[in-house]
């Protein structure tokens, strides 16, 4: 669950730090208060799209920090347990932030640990769930109603073979056709390719060889500079008075004499012998290096023939020597496609129908999960619009084949095509939702969709954003009791207008707007049981506040906690 969120400098809001208790919390105020920028806050750190514009005007940056509680058994424990970002100090907290420069840029950090997007946002949707106004209208779009009921279903293992059979599908005829614009190839570019490898095979290319080449190149091309300059190294090792191994011997014979005076010089003179014993040795490693030398400008002659037609051949085919190689295995490998299409289409075409077998079991298999889930979903859906005062709105989910088969090209959703329809009026048949649904009663069929929803995901909090815009009355009041039943299950937040939703609040904070030292801040408080009250009558009576607003208020207040 959400513990603690805290913001600073991000659009109107200064700096504010939120406790948030189990249950149902409310968060009221008026219009333009800032209720939303809190909800934005919560969508950065849970990896929404940051903007330049929602950092607070003359401040280098925004920032977000979000800390939740994890049960034991919660998703995102394990999730954070498999990408090594548990909190270092408590397995049983997440600790989520968001920095928004003022341009543009920003950082996420999981438990202090730097953290994509990506991650943010993966381990996001396993924390808080946030159910906007917007979905209303999102609730219009078939891919949306779909959706809608594959979350319901639970079939994720069907969706994915869906998934796995389409994309297997898909990247067999791509290769196909890649392969096809390979064999239509003019017949005198594939010998000119042939030639090429002609060409490149009569140099008897090998691993070993081309190594063994230029290394031999290297010594003979500097066979002089090898014997002068050796030569003057082993003499300053060994062969002379001045050399190295004689100015040890001076020394070990001066560290000898000292060591008869004093036992300390007796470990200096051991390093010193070992080291005239390493100069003797490395002289004659020098020496039997140039005896080794050949000064043979035949050979050295045939190599740099060799050399000078691999670098020709490099320059042909713009790459260096050592990967001419590698260019001769790939035309290899292009004259052979070109030259075994035919075969290769048939190994694709079957590889291809193949996957679309497996396509059209899994996607009948998903066509049937869905079918049955529809009846239910729907079933359940109809009681809470009942319980929201709708008795005789009725929701129908139709789960249908494109045009009665299945479609050429497979997709990665598969076959069907869902749509919701909806009538609130006895004998009226249901008909699509978009076409009947006035904005109230789409709101209301809207947070029934979300409360049913709600129950099948594993999200341990959720957020609704004014979800119950266009409703009022004893419907307000359902749907206030609703949101306080479902927060027995899950933490549940509501920005709402509604003093019928506000009172069945357990926690309750308010937002404000004002202007100090000449710039607009949010401020927002946590109400006690009389700040409540004051509240609940504002959202009744507008400005002017009266003692019966008051007196309905508190009553809304017993009300609520009688349950």
């Amino acid at each position: 669950m959400l513990r603690q969120l805290a913001i600073r400098h991000l659009a109107i809001i200064e700096a504010l730090t939120l406790d948030f208790a189990p249950g149902f919390t409310v968060l009221s105020g008026e219009t333009g208060a800032g209720k939303s920028i809190l909800i934005e806050a919560l969508g950065l750190v849970l990896g929404d799209r940051a903007d330049a514009t929602l950092v607070r005007a003359g401040q280098p940056q925004a920032d977000v920090a979000a800390e939740f509680a994890l049960g034991a058994r919660a998703p995102a424990r394990a999730w954070l347990r498999e990408h090594a970002l548990d909190h270092p100090d408590d397995a049983d907290l997440c600790v989520l932030r968001r920095v928004v420069g003022a341009d543009g840029r920003s950082r996420a950090f999981i438990n202090g640990a730097s953290a994509t997007l990506a991650q943010l946002r993966e381990l996001g949707e396993q924390l808080v769930e946030i159910h906007g106004q917007h979905e209303h209208q999102r609730l219009l779009h078939t891919d949306v109603q779909r959706e809608q009921l594959d979350d319901f279903a639970g079939h994720e293992a069907l969706l994915d073979a869906v998934a796995m059979a389409a994309r297997r599908h898909a990247a067999a005829a791509a290769a196909m056709q890649r392969l096809r614009a390979s064999a239509a190839r003019d017949p005198a570019q594939l010998d000119y390719l042939r030639h090429q490898i002609r060409e490149l095979e009569a140099l008897d290319l090998q691993p070993a060889s081309l190594e063994q080449l230029f290394a031999d190149h290297r010594r003979l091309a500097n066979a002089g500079r090898l014997l002068q300059e050796g030569g003057a190294v082993e003499e300053q090792l060994y062969g002379s008075e001045s050399g190295a191994y004689a100015l040890l011997a001076r020394v070990q014979s001066s560290l000898g004499a000292l060591g008869d005076l004093d036992a300390a010089f007796g470990e200096a003179l051991q390093l010193v012998a070992g080291a005239q014993t390493q100069v003797q040795e490395a002289a004659a490693t020098v020496r039997r290096a140039l005896d080794r030398l050949d000064l043979d400008p035949e050979r050295l002659a045939e190599i740099e023939q060799r050399m000078s037609a691999l670098h020709e051949l490099a320059r042909k085919h713009r790459v260096r020597a050592e990967e001419l190689l590698a260019r001769r295995d790939a035309l290899r490998a292009e004259v052979a496609g070109s030259e075994g299409a035919e075969a290769a289409l048939e190994r694709l075409q079957q590889e291809q129908d193949a996957a679309l077998a497996d396509y059209r079991a899994a996607a009948q298999k998903l066509g049937a999960s869905r079918r049955k889930a529809a009846k239910d979903f729907a079933s359940q859906v109809g009681a809470e619009l009942r319980a929201l005062g709708m008795a005789r709105a009725e929701l129908a989910i139709a789960v249908e084949t494109v045009a009665g088969t299945a479609p050429a090209v497979p997709r990665a959703h598969g076959d069907d095509e869902v749509r919701f329809d909806f009538t609130a009026n006895a004998g009226q048949p249901p008909r699509p939702l978009a076409r009947v649904a006035s904005g109230g009663e789409l709101s209301r069929v809207s947070l029934a969709i979300q409360l049913v929803a709600t129950r099948s995901r594993s999200a341990a909090t959720l957020i609704f954003d004014e979800v119950d815009a266009g409703v009022g009355g004893g419907t307000a009041e359902t749907v206030g009791v609703k949101l306080r039943e479902l927060a027995r299950r899950r933490q549940t937040l509501c920005v709402t207008h509604l003093p019928q939703v506000a009172a069945q609040g357990q926690q309750h904070f308010a937002i404000h707007k004002e202007v100090r030292g000449g710039q607009t801040v949010t401020r927002v408080t946590p109400l006690d049981a009389a700040q409540r009250v004051a509240e609940l009558a504002r959202m009744l009576g507008g400005r002017e506040i009266t003692a019966s607003t008051e007196a309905h208020a508190q009553e809304m207040l017993k009300r609520a906690a009688r349950g």
